[in-house]
């Protein structure tokens, strides 16, 4: 078997656990891919609206993994992977400027981008499977759906209305699943540096929430937007909380203690590849609400951002419940609750004040923490402070 040390030109398999600093550096263009997101959606505040927001994140979304699982086979700060970072880095600033007119002017600018940097991606991925024949047969499938869902949102360009739309779902749609089409036996990771990688990626998420409180108080500063500012953060304080408190922690033990291969590969694709995703867009989605709240806090919020608010917080708990179902088989019966009671919220949002609609949401996660916090007390703390085993 080759050894991951060998040194090469190209690229040098990954054989450390810690996030690079280049790493991170890339992830800060996905920070303005997410406010874009936010704002497309905050100019466009509809049903129609919203739904191109989401697929946008979608494809933006699947962009990041992919280099998520390709910094965890090659180190990305060896050989030409730094340079290809960068050059990947300009491409997906393009798409992030190209957002707000993705589906009319720019859009075929927009899949131009993200055609480059997937290409990048999948030419990195070929050189750090030049010795492992099993990666390069997986390699050779991501190319082939890529090549597909590329090409559609080129033709998409060309379209506009629901066509366009069905078209961006479908490109999405296959692109996502290609992992199911190919299996996933022939993929390589490190468990620790996976999951560490997702929960920055959840950190940059809720820095979005931040900065829509501050683009929303974009008036007068007053008590009522002082208030809902602090409420706003206390909010996502309790998103912070219910994943990296345990649910993280557990999830990466459970990734790591997986049998390499395609067990730990599944619940790399599952749990992290697919179900952070609607965690990141619940928190985007919550993102749109807290930034319409601030702009009227003595205002109800209209039923598609009411909607997108509590909708959101329901989306980011429902996948919770599935992230802990797929890695520990258990079932959160009380995130459902809150989950529930955020999408039975959504009438009563139309019709009383923005900040009022703000406080019950945080006062029903605040409830939820500290049952959890109660219920679970020594689960919770045997969980935190026992040696994390080697991975």
């Amino acid at each position: 078997m080759p050894s991951i040390h060998r040194p090469h030109a190209a690229a040098t398999l990954r054989d450390r656990a810690d996030v690079t600093p280049l790493e991170l550096f890339f992830d800060l263009v996905f920070v303005l891919a997410l406010t874009q997101c936010t704002a497309l959606m905050a100019h466009e505040p509809t049903w129609e609206g919203i739904a191109k927001g989401l697929l946008v994140l979608g494809v933006l979304w699947w962009a990041w993994t992919a280099y998520a699982w390709l910094t965890s086979i090659v180190d990305p700060e060896e050989g030409t992977v730094r340079l290809a970072m960068f050059a990947a880095m300009a491409a997906l600033l393009v798409i992030a400027l190209c957002v707000p007119e993705a589906f009319d002017d720019l859009g075929l600018v927009f899949a131009g981008g993200y055609m480059v940097v997937r290409a990048a991606q999948i030419m990195l991925m070929r050189l750090g499977s030049r010795d492992d024949p099993n990666l390069r047969q997986s390699t050779n499938g991501l190319a082939i759906g890529t090549a597909i869902g590329t090409g559609l949102l080129v033709v998409a360009s060309q379209l506009d209305g629901i066509e366009q739309g069905a078209l961006w779902a479908i490109a999405l749609g296959l692109d996502m699943a290609e992992p199911y089409f190919f299996g996933a036996e022939g993929w390589k990771l490190v468990p620790d540096h996976f999951a560490e990688r997702h929960g920055l990626i959840i950190i940059i998420a809720l820095g979005e929430s931040i900065v829509a409180i501050g683009v929303g108080a974009d008036e007068a500063l007053t008590f009522g937007i002082s208030a809902a500012a602090v409420i706003g953060v206390a909010l996502a304080a309790t998103l912070w909380w219910a994943y990296f408190d345990v649910v993280a922690l557990v999830a990466a033990r459970r990734l790591a203690n997986a049998t390499p291969g395609r067990e730990q590969n599944e619940i790399a694709r599952d749990s992290f590849s697919y179900l952070h995703f609607p965690m990141v867009a619940g928190i985007v989605l919550l993102a749109l609400g807290i930034k319409k709240t601030l702009g009227h806090v003595d205002e109800p919020l209209d039923v598609e951002v009411a909607t997108a608010m509590l909708g959101g917080l329901a989306l980011y708990l429902l996948a919770h419940v599935a992230f802990r179902w797929r890695n520990v088989h258990r079932f959160s019966s009380q995130r459902a609750l809150v989950a529930a009671l955020m999408l039975a919220l959504i009438p009563l949002a139309t019709g009383i004040a923005s900040i009022a609609t703000l406080a019950i949401a945080t006062a029903l996660m605040v409830a939820m923490i500290a049952y959890e916090s109660w219920r679970f007390a020594e689960l919770r703390d045997r969980l935190r402070h026992q040696a994390a085993p080697a991975s």
